[in-house]
């Protein structure tokens, strides 16, 4: 999958990047999603953000015009998402939902979602899409 991360602090780079294992066209940038930086997101099917980007209806709407189909927050809380409307919008939105919110977890968590949307297996807990989809039979 083309993905972009937003929002990554220094610390986590190279988690991320070894939890991915060069499987995903993963980019990683430190710059936070805003108006400014919707570019980095053209092209690409799924962005991460942290909980210190704030998607509400403008950037919602921002990043489906350019072809965002899905959200992965690093957090387990999804308060600073619009979640109504990107649902409204349909994107599939997933977070990462275990205690442990270590840089090594949430990376791990973050990817196993990328794996399993590539192979078309639900999220399970981290799913919070809020909508039926064809993949919610395919439990991992």
């Amino acid at each position: 999958m083309k993905v972009v991360a937003y929002n990554i602090l220094e610390s986590e780079k190279e988690t991320l990047a070894k939890a991915n294992a060069k499987v995903h066209d993963l980019t990683l940038i430190s710059n936070p999603l805003q108006h400014s930086t919707i570019h980095y997101a053209k092209g690409k099917e799924v962005i991460i953000v942290s909980d210190r980007d704030h998607l509400n209806k403008e950037i919602l709407d921002l990043l489906n015009k350019v072809g965002v189909k899905k959200i992965i927050s690093r957090s387990i809380r999804l308060d600073h998402i619009d979640v109504d409307y990107a649902r409204e919008l349909k994107l599939h939105l997933a977070n990462t939902p275990l205690a442990d919110n270590s840089f090594e977890s949430i990376a791990k968590q973050t990817i196993s979602n990328l794996n399993n949307w590539t192979s078309g297996i639900c999220l399970g807990d981290a799913c919070q899409c809020g909508f039926g989809c064809d993949n919610k039979k395919l439990k991992r």
